[in-house]
């Protein structure tokens, strides 16, 4: 899917995201990337995403039904309530990442434009008789970023900030939403698209600055959170990407909930096995004169051991990448990227070596 240019590439300064990448109608930066990132960590900062794809489900069984076909626990989320979700294959593999809000009797739900015609098509073929009515909406998405976003809002007559995953109405039409990432204060906007344009202008005029996805970007792989297509392939199952937990552990697969497609895999490697790769941010040899790409092999010793996802410069950290790296690779491993040299940062690394309890059950049995 060619998603339409976004309208803020005519402020003044941006510069759009590259051709053919995932960003390419929205604006990558508006000339001071790392001061951008900044702003985003120390003041106030608004990014354009509306190349974000949202679609509405509304129907009295809308919660209850996408609750069985989808991997968190949602089915009596309360109105004003945000999950992540995965939709995920027969085999466990995921296939879509969406965020979903529950509010005045409708589910909101975002993700990926490129992804989105396909996410709802599946969701309408999915419907059969329950009262549930997927479609596409005409809203898009902002994100407002920084610890004086709080301040932000104040100037549209919000009257108290909403927790994480909690969602309130904005006064105009459309809602505010806290999210978890990628900073500590992170809220996403969900207006109408035909008021994009005049909402940018509200929000720079109370204050906010204008970021590229550059500093979303840059913020979202230092808090160690994987964007589907980018840090994902093909073979990805939630436990790698960090997406195991529900909606208090800011996850989007819930391990206590009924049959949803691919759930035999996820409880299986939750109870059994272990996930052959995990999700870890490197550091990159900023000193190399090309950078790796999205896609290249991660290797060690001159062996495959992993993926390269989104490649970055941070304005603290400098050149950095999330890797989906085999599990058993040391943190200490002198690894490549492409062909540059790479590191994994020691506390990006997950603690997986607690026995499972299906594991100790089966020890028993045998007299272990």
């Amino acid at each position: 899917m060619v998603v339409a240019p976004s309208p803020i590439l005519a402020v003044s300064g941006a510069v759009a995201g590259a051709p053919g990448s995932p960003d390419a109608a929205v604006a990558w930066h508006y000339g001071d990337p790392l001061g951008e990132q900044r702003a985003a960590i120390q003041r106030a900062a608004v990014v354009d995403r509306s190349h974000r794809f949202v679609l509405t489900i509304t129907g009295a069984e809308r919660l209850t039904w996408l609750h069985t076909i989808s991997s968190q626990h949602i089915a009596a989320l309360s109105d004003g309530q945000s999950a992540e979700n995965l939709d995920l294959d027969l085999n466990g593999r995921v296939l879509n990442h969406f965020v979903l809000t529950e509010l005045d009797d409708t589910v909101w739900i975002d993700t990926e434009g490129d992804r989105g015609p396909a996410l709802l098509e599946f969701l309408r073929k999915m419907v059969f008789w329950a009262d549930a009515k997927p479609a596409e909406s005409e809203y898009t998405v902002l994100s407002l970023l920084g610890p004086k976003a709080a301040e932000v809002i104040a100037a549209f007559g919000v009257a108290s900030l909403p927790g994480t995953y909690e969602a309130v109405p904005l006064p105009d039409g459309g809602f505010l939403r806290r999210m978890p990432w990628p900073t500590a204060d992170s809220f996403d906007l969900l207006i109408p698209r035909d008021r994009l344009a005049e909402w940018w202008t509200r929000l720079t005029e109370a204050g906010a600055e204008p970021a590229g996805m550059w500093a979303f970007e840059a913020l979202r792989v230092a808090a160690v959170r994987p964007r589907i297509g980018l840090d994902t392939d093909e073979r990805t199952i939630p436990h790698e990407a960090r997406w195991i937990g529900g909606v208090a552990e800011y996850g989007a697969v819930h391990l206590e909930k009924g049959c949803y497609r691919g759930q035999e895999t996820v409880a299986r490697v939750h109870n059994l096995g272990k996930p052959p790769r995990h999700l870890v941010l490197l550091h990159l040899d900023g000193s190399a004169d090309e950078r790796p790409a999205t896609g290249d092999d991660i290797t060690a010793g001159g062996r495959t051991v992993g993926r390269l996802g989104t490649v970055i410069d941070h304005f603290e950290l400098g050149p950095i990448a999330l890797a989906l790296v085999k599990r058993t690779v040391p943190a200490d491993t002198a690894l490549t990227a492409g062909t540059t040299a790479a590191a994994i940062e020691p506390d990006s690394v997950p603690r997986d070596d607690e026995p499972q309890a299906g594991r100790l059950a089966v020890d028993r049995l045998r007299g272990r």
